[in-house]
């Protein structure tokens, strides 16, 4: 919904926030439901309402537990049967500087040591909270960090001194970044940056917070909220994937076509030229962080690639997967490039800075995000990477090995396409790859990445159940569950952790409650190596048969047949199309042929 797209109108989104969720609600997407409880320092009301517009158009349906005014503490530390039979699915502490008593903050007239334990009791305050939130409940949680105050008793000094509450409140944000570094399962809504994005002057307005107990301020609010549900969206694996990049005025100003490669604005030597390089910098680092970059350009391709070789420019035709410079439709130009990248076109975000072809490519249908890049028909470059950074598309929650590595795993993919296509036989092209897989156990280094698959695969994923990390390490300690992780790597290099596999065993029956697999790894032999660790360890275990159940969803038709496939029976299909198989493991003869496997010690 365009209303919801950065940059919004805060002030117009609370004044129609009833009729857009009626709009949301009735505009038939399909979206994921979630239990959400938000344990505020201050009034929540207005909060609640903004986050689930924004929840709701990024495919999630929240249902909500709100403390009562300033109880957050006592109901996550002593718990209440409301919240307890709510059972969330996330947890957000909205706290923020005003919930810092004054008797908490330093005076003038302490010393280091006083200081210091003031800031040890207002921390012990907060850990305590978070220790018994995640021994109750087990799932994510999300914890503001303090803003600036809203005045600064000691000036400048207020920043450095010891008293200086500014300062004071920096020492608490290092601790809180400490304690998120150390769990897997808690983040940091960074609202001091936020604050002064907004301007302290708007978030710190005192009639709100005296006469209505709003901290922020209303107007405020809405930036929060945005900011919060990008958070949310990225724990439950609603993020995009890919950018999808126009040249002319949007990489660079001008049009190479009919200025040439020489004349194009990039590169130090104007003022508009660094703005168009400081936005590729900028790509150059989301591509750093797993973000797969591409072009749609009408251009001639030989055009294109002049102009991105050029000595100046931050950007090279390598760093991008795929480029379609071509004069055919970019609707359709984005249709394939998600194709070759093996990802839905809803993984996607179109930049452009053209707004008729940002019309198109939104009324297509495709489902990518569409940013404004322009104010009417001017291309204004200096707002490009505001737009994107503030847009939270790529919001990351944590960085994995993958991710770091994501780019360069889909140019190794590009390699293996080329050299499929120099063979006849499919299984001499599979042995020429000279696949190696590390199959093990659930273990702490890749429970990032195995919460981040079982959040984003959508295609291979045969229930689609979703699991946050804190839940897939009870699941892990569990004696009565089998976990496998399944990494991958060949001669074209390391495609890290693709494919996962949860069981619940009862008596001599494995449940299989969860097969995953990275689409980028599709019929390579994974899915044979993976049953074959599945069988072995199961018979290991005492377990004579295997239970498999496929859920159908808009998404993952393309494994509706996958037990059937693997040599499962069909048992049970009910009217909605699930389907329940059996596998007996007596006599099972190991079905891989081109993986050579090594098992973990863990396993």
């Amino acid at each position: 919904m365009k209303e919801l797209e950065y940059p919004f109108d805060g002030a117009k989104l609370l004044q129609r926030k009833k009729s857009l969720k009626k709009a949301l609600l009735s505009d038939g997407r399909d979206r994921i439901r979630k239990k959400i409880a938000v344990l505020g320092g201050s009034t929540t009301h207005d909060l609640v309402l903004m986050l689930e517009l924004f929840l709701l158009d990024q495919g999630i349906e929240p249902e909500f537990y709100q403390s009562e005014y300033n109880r957050y503490y006592e109901d996550g530390v002593f718990g209440t049967p409301a919240l307890d039979s709510f059972g969330p699915d996330l947890i957000y502490i909205h706290t923020t500087c005003r919930n810092i008593p004054d008797t908490v903050y330093p005076g003038p007239e302490d010393g280091p040591q006083q200081v210091q334990e003031k800031r040890a009791g207002a921390w012990k305050h907060f850990h305590h909270l978070w220790e018994c939130l995640e021994k109750r409940f087990h799932c994510p949680i999300i914890q503001n960090n303090f803003e600036k105050p809203p005045y600064r008793l000691l000036g400048n000094m207020d920043a450095w001194d010891c008293r200086g509450r500014e300062h004071f409140l920096a020492q608490l944000n290092e601790q809180f970044a400490g304690y998120a570094r150390e769990h897997g399962n808690f983040y940091i809504q960074d609202i001091d940056w936020l604050a002064a994005a907004v301007g302290l002057g708007v978030w710190h307005d005192p009639l709100y917070w005296h006469m209505y107990k709003y901290s922020p301020a209303v107007p405020a609010v809405p930036e929060l909220a945005f900011n919060l549900s990008n958070m949310i969206k990225a724990i439950f694996g609603k993020n995009k994937k890919a950018l999808v990049l126009d040249l002319d005025n949007t990489l660079w100003g001008g049009v190479v076509g009919d200025d040439g490669p020489e004349n194009i604005a990039i590169g130090q030597e104007t003022g508009l030229a660094q703005v168009y390089s400081e936005f590729q910098q900028y790509l150059k680092a989301m591509k750093k962080q797993g973000i797969l970059l591409n072009i749609d350009s009408k251009n001639e391709m030989e055009n294109a690639l002049a102009g991105l070789s050029r000595p100046d420019s931050v950007l090279r035709p390598e760093d991008f997967i795929v480029i379609k410079a071509n004069w055919e439709p970019k609707d359709r130009n984005l249709a394939e490039i998600a194709g070759e990248l093996n990802i839905g076109t809803d993984a996607l975000v179109f930049v452009d800075d053209n707004p008729a072809e940002r019309s198109r490519v939104s009324q297509a249908g495709l489902g990518a995000a569409v940013p404004e890049m322009t104010e009417g028909h001017e291309a204004q470059p200096e707002r490009y990477i505001s737009i994107l950074d503030r847009s939270g598309f790529f919001e990351p929650v944590s960085l994995s090995r993958e991710d770091l590595d994501r780019s360069s795993m889909y140019q190794a993919n590009t390699q293996r396409k080329r050299q499929e296509q120099a063979f006849a036989d499919y299984g001499e092209y599979l042995r020429s790859l000279e696949m190696r897989a590390e199959v093990g156990k659930f273990v702490p280094e890749y429970m990032d990445r195995i919460a981040q698959l079982t959040n984003k695969s959508n295609q291979f994923n045969l229930t689609t159940r979703r699991y946050t990390r804190g839940e897939l390490e009870q699941l892990a300690a569990d004696a009565g569950y089998l976990t496998l992780y399944g990494k991958l790597s060949d001669r074209f290099g390391d495609n890290g952790v693709v494919s996962v596999i949860l069981g619940r065993q009862e008596e001599d029956s494995l449940h299989i409650e969860l097969w995953l697999m990275s689409c980028r790894v599709l019929k390579r032999g994974m899915e044979q190596a993976m049953l074959d660790t599945l069988a072995e360890q199961a018979g290991r275990r005492g377990v004579k048969r295997l239970v498999g159940y496929y859920y159908p969803t808009p998404k993952n038709g393309m494994v509706r047949e996958f037990y059937r496939e693997m040599g499962f029976s069909l048992v049970s299909e009910d009217a909605q199309g699930n389907t329940r198989w059996k596998l007996d493991l007596a006599g099972y003869e190991p079905k891989n042929e081109v993986i050579a496997i090594e098992r973990r010690e863990s396993v």
